[in-house]
C-alpha cells in the first residue's frame, strides 16, 4: 500500500470526477467504494469515497459537500516526456469547462488544480546555471499551456 494517499474532497462529484480521471489516464482503475450508511452525514447509499489509481498512483475520493472547495495550494503535476503528451492530458483535462490557466496550470471541469510539464523542466530550474534558470523561468511566464520547444530553446539560450 502506498504511505501517503491524496484525499480529494468533492461536492457530490466524487463518482463523476473519478470516471473523468479514468477516462483521461489510461492505466487507471477504480479500487474500491464506499457507500454512506443510513445514519451517516451523507444521503444513505450515495457514494462516500471512491479509492483509485491514476498511473500507478492511490487517491481517494470524498463526497464531503460544499464545505471545502479546491485551490492552486494544492495540484497535480502530470510530468510529460513529449509535446504530444503536454497537448493530449492540456486538452483533455480541461475540456468541457475547465480554465486554462497560465505557466503550464489548468482546472478541470470539477474546480481541480493541475500541472501539465515537461519532465525535464524541473531540470532545467534546478540547472547551476543562473542564467538558464532565468531563461527557462522568464519563458514560463509567458505561457498558458507549455511548449516544450520553446523551453528548450531557452534552456540553451537559443
Amino acid at each position: 500500500m502506498q504511505k501517503i494517499t491524496p484525499f480529494l474532497w468533492f461536492d457530490g462529484q466524487a463518482e463523476e470526477a473519478v470516471g473523468f480521471y479514468l477516462s483521461v489516464f489510461k492505466d487507471s482503475r477504480i479500487l474500491s467504494t464506499a457507500r454512506y450508511p443510513e445514519d451517516g452525514p451523507g444521503q444513505a447509499g450515495t457514494v462516500m469515497t471512491i479509492a483509485f489509481e491514476l498511473n500507478g498512483e492511490r487517491f481517494v475520493a470524498l463526497n464531503g459537500g460544499p464545505g471545502f472547495p479546491f485551490t492552486n495550494a494544492v495540484s497535480l503535476v502530470v510530468n510529460c516526456e513529449s509535446q504530444e503528451e503536454i497537448d493530449y492530458y492540456w486538452e483533455k483535462l480541461a475540456a468541457d469547462g475547465g480554465e486554462r490557466l497560465e505557466c503550464g496550470w489548468l482546472k478541470d471541469k470539477f474546480g481541480f488544480p493541475w500541472q501539465i510539464t515537461p519532465s525535464r523542466l524541473w531540470d532545467w530550474l534546478q540547472d547551476t546555471d543562473p542564467a538558464q534558470v532565468k531563461r527557462v523561468t522568464g519563458a514560463v511566464w509567458q505561457m498558458e499551456k507549455l511548449d516544450l520547444a520553446e523551453l528548450e530553446r531557452a534552456a540553451v539560450g537559443g
